[in-house]
């Protein structure tokens, strides 16, 4: 967006850190994701808050992998994430792991046993989840709290060489069982869990928990802006009391509303069942909010800069029309795409006056909203066209602008025609349409006089190229799948993908590349598909030229 806006809550703070010459001044953020799944636009909302704050304030941004849970986490994912990062525009100073830290980690977990601020607890997962209380009782200790600090490192160590089964012990801070915030009541730092890790192969059998892993990380990196979302608001006693007490640099969380965005599902595990049980086609899939899913669709960068701009950073949750991702997306492409001319539902046109075998070479813009153009193509026009049937009416109703018996029309960069009549088969379905042309209405030459209101798109029968066409519309028929009752997979929408399997388009189209967007005039925009081949042409509807969604 062009224009200026305020600060954010966030940049705030960090203005007044620079002005108070707090970590001498100097921005460092992180983006911390968790291998265990594709990135959504969630995350570019994350990724821009982060990148954008370090870029804006002459800092830099590490891109630090939470791979701390070893059963969930894939190299695919690792790599996904990279290129979504990248494709969105930004550069990482670092690129960094959890996983780089778990000597240091293990030997803070250490530091605290010493402190006897931490200790091993042999305890079940429900004994523990039953001792902690509740919000209005407080927790219970039980033998195990009383250990001594000699017989916790022993155990610790002997957990870290792997002598108990998973599950057979954890290490807990020993804070406050009667805290009011359930997070202090003793967490949990250290699993044991016996399982192949993606970096570290089988060096480790025990593992540290998000909360103990994540702050000491930021401080190891001496992260100066540690930005997470508004659940982690009660995490962060927890942050503040691991890095005080191991007396280490005192990185400092922020929170922010996370996106929500309406007509979709944004939890990592309900995509990851979408993908599993093929209600979609992966990860990518152009129906997905995942990044690659609308990187795939035909979104491009910019836009989702754009939208995560304008949504902005507030403290408050909010639920986000995905119309708005639409407008940016169709204000981008307006200004960047093609125009080039495509037949989805075709019918033949017979130019009856038109000599058989000529062809006629028009030329048409690539982008009138662009200077100059950006040039333009060779559109070939013979005596037989391919045109939209809803383009022809037997019986039109009134102020119907396009073909009917008598009806006048504009051919897009051609000329003016006449409907003289049409033909129907068995089935009584019309198959062709007969016109006559206008000589003397060439398109750019037109010295015919007449004046028509309809104009319509077209492409050369014998210079057509047939391509699939795959036209997605959201994924969800309701606003919030999530909290309906039943299954949210029961609201997927039946309509979500229709595949047109003969559509045609003008010859130049076959030039194509993915990545690039097109407008298909009077259609909407689309964009090649990744797995498109030079024998089988793939173009996925990117969005409607306008909203055409209506709330069912």
């Amino acid at each position: 967006m062009s224009e200026e806006r305020s600060l954010n809550f966030i940049e705030e703070i960090v203005e007044e850190d620079i002005r108070e010459g707090k970590h001498g001044g100097r921005v460092l953020t992180r983006f911390p994701p968790e291998p265990n799944g594709y990135l959504h636009i969630g995350h570019a909302k994350s990724i821009c808050l982060n990148f954008g704050l370090a870029l804006k304030y002459g800092g830099q941004t590490n891109l630090r992998f939470d791979d701390t849970n070893p059963v969930k986490e894939d190299v695919e994912y690792v790599d996904s994430i990279k290129e979504d990062v990248k494709w969105l525009g930004f550069t990482w100073a670092k690129e960094l792991y959890a996983s780089d830290y778990f000597e240091q980690l293990y030997a803070f977990a250490v530091e605290l046993i010493r402190q006897n601020l931490a200790y091993v607890d042999d305890s079940t997962p429900e004994e523990i989840a039953v001792q902690k209380g509740t919000p209005t009782v407080p927790g219970t200790g039980n033998e195990y709290r009383n250990r001594s600090v000699d017989e916790n490192l022993q155990l610790f160590a002997e957990m870290k060489a792997g002598k108990y089964p998973d599950g057979a012990k954890v290490l807990r801070a020993k804070i406050d069982l009667a805290s009011p915030n359930m997070h202090l009541r003793d967490p949990l730092m250290y699993r044991i869990k016996h399982a192949h890790h993606h970096r570290t192969g089988d060096q480790w059998c025990i593992y540290p928990m998000y909360d103990f892993a994540h702050g000491e990380s930021d401080a190891i990196e001496e992260i100066t802006h540690s930005v997470c979302t508004l659940e982690f608001i009660p995490h962060r006693p927890l942050y503040e009391w691991f890095i005080e007490k191991l007396g280490i640099f005192p990185s400092k969380q922020y929170e922010f509303a996370r996106l929500n965005l309406n007509y979709t599902v944004m939890s990592k595990r309900k995509l990851l069942q979408l993908v599993d049980e093929q209600y979609v086609d992966g990860w990518d899939d152009p129906r997905m909010p995942t990044i690659s899913g609308l990187r795939r669709r035909g979104y491009t960068p910019a836009s989702i800069r754009d939208f995560c701009e304008r949504i902005g950073i507030a403290k408050r949750e909010n639920m986000i029309d995905v119309g708005l991702l639409e407008f940016c997306i169709r204000e981008d492409l307006n200004k960047t795409s093609w125009r080039r001319m495509a037949v989805l539902d075709p019918i033949k046109l017979v130019v009856t006056d038109y000599p058989e075998g000529k062809t006629e070479i028009f030329t048409g813009e690539n982008n009138p909203e662009a200077e100059g153009g950006e040039g333009g193509r060779d559109i070939p026009f013979s005596r037989e066209l391919w045109i939209e049937r809803e383009d022809f009416m037997e019986v039109p109703p009134k102020k119907f602008f396009r073909l009917a018996v008598g009806n006048t029309v504009r051919l897009k960069s051609a000329y003016i025609v006449k409907c003289e009549g049409f033909k129907k088969d068995d089935a009584g379905n019309v198959t062709e349409v007969y016109c006559t042309h206008i000589a003397e209405s060439r398109s750019g030459n037109d010295t015919s006089g007449l004046s028509v209101k309809g104009t319509i798109h077209w492409v050369s029968v014998p210079d057509a190229k047939t391509v699939e066409v795959r036209l997605y519309d959201r994924l969800f028929q309701v606003e919030d799948p999530s909290n309906e009752d039943g299954d949210f997979k029961d609201y997927i929408n039946p309509e979500s993908l229709h595949i047109l399997p003969h559509a045609y388009i003008e010859p130049d189209l076959a030039n194509a590349v993915p990545g690039k967007g097109y407008q298909f005039i009077r259609k909407g925009y689309f964009t090649l598909d990744k797995n498109s081949t030079p024998e089988k042409l793939v173009f996925n509807r990117t969005v409607t030229l306008k909203d055409g969604w209506v709330k069912k």
